[in-house]
């Protein structure tokens, strides 16, 4: 028979389920997480590949009228053709319908680094008209393909980052906790340094320090490291002091009385009865993290094109005469950012019991 001191407290609460603002939030986020995993096979061309007779290009209509006023059970486009160079001013080529398809040959990738395929989720078959779901940019690349590239880049690097410095975050504020006054003291004296500086401008310094160009392996993996030297000391401080706290409570005095073990007691009775908190602190670090890395690519020292990331696309859209022309085009990375921060929110708040 386990022995009742040995029973974790927070595992006696009643199973709850998530409120209706936690569940959007959560479907929202896996969707997200969708497009992070399969972005190559979602995006229908190749995020550097280059139209260059359409620069600018509007979006491709879905359609399934055509001009005679005939229905077209399969989805079709018309191809667009520029007819002002000057202004970028497209026009709708109505002689030709394009059918849309699902599973489409194109682009070879390398399909979850386990093998190369052509095979992408949609797209237009046996022409070389292309369907831009976004348009292009100024260069003629699929928006919507380098939106989904960079979408899986910023969370592979945001949650890589929040991992790192929460696990690096936990294990010195629970040292802490448990340590003599003299360490604690040096501990936290470190923590409350970092705490004390500004966020955004040591992440700066920090990537300022290697150089620009890198491949996106090697600047995913810088950013994750700078982030989790950077973004531990909030996670310390809690740790150390839901640590201190618990120490007191009647159950984990009790289990010292008996004679468990301070590592049982850590992790049977204290961290798990920190978790809670600590989650709740992972998930207002995870959009610090993402705007982070969205920051440092607007500004020019994150990732480098031609590979897209969310601040690269964003910074188009300090082009004026374009973002008057296509404003949600152009701001899509944004709609993006905003709507994934707002699903980790909404997931956070709405699972609060």
């Amino acid at each position: 028979m386990p022995n009742a001191i040995d029973t974790d407290i927070a595992a006696s609460a009643s199973f709850e389920r998530p409120r209706p603002a936690a569940l959007i939030g959560i479907v929202v986020i896996s969707l997200f997480v969708i497009v992070a995993i399969f972005a190559d096979l979602i995006a229908p061309y190749d995020h550097a590949s280059q139209q260059r007779t359409q620069p600018s290009a509007p979006v491709s209509r879905i359609r399934f009228i055509d001009d005679s006023g005939s229905f077209r059970p399969r989805p079709f486009f018309y191809p667009q053709r520029l007819a002002d160079p000057l202004f970028l001013v497209y026009e709708e080529d109505r002689i030709r319908p394009i059918p849309l398809s699902l599973f489409v040959r194109g682009d070879r990738y390398p399909f979850l680094g386990l093998f190369e395929t052509d095979l992408h989720l949609f797209g237009s078959v046996g022409t070389e008209v292309r369907f831009n779901l976004l348009g292009t940019d100024a260069l003629g690349r699929d928006r919507f393909s380098r939106l989904v590239q960079g979408i899986r880049f910023s969370l592979i690097v945001a949650p890589l980052g929040v991992l790192l410095a929460g696990l690096l975050g936990v294990v010195i504020g629970t040292i802490s906790g448990y340590a003599a006054r003299w360490l604690d003291a040096g501990l936290m004296g470190v923590a409350d340094a970092m705490l004390s500086l500004p966020t955004l401008v040591l992440i700066l310094a920090a990537r300022a320090a290697f150089p620009l160009e890198l491949p996106p392996l090697s600047a995913g993996m810088l950013l994750v490291m700078i982030f989790a030297v950077v973004g531990w000391a909030e996670m310390a401080r809690l740790t150390r002091g839901l640590v201190r706290t618990l120490q007191t409570r009647e159950y984990v005095l009790a289990a010292h009385s008996i004679g468990l073990s301070p590592a049982r007691i850590l992790f049977r009775h204290i961290l798990p009865n920190a978790a809670g908190p600590i989650m709740t602190q992972a998930t207002l670090m995870l959009p610090a993290f993402l705007l982070a890395e969205v920051s440092l690519s607007f500004l020019g020292v994150g990732l480098q094109e031609p590979i897209p990331s969310l601040g690269n696309m964003l910074a188009a859209a300090g082009d004026i005469s374009q973002l008057s022309r296509q404003p949600f085009l152009l701001l899509s990375p944004a709609i993006a950012i905003f709507l994934f921060v707002m699903a980790v929110r909404l997931a956070a708040r709405g699972s609060e019991r």
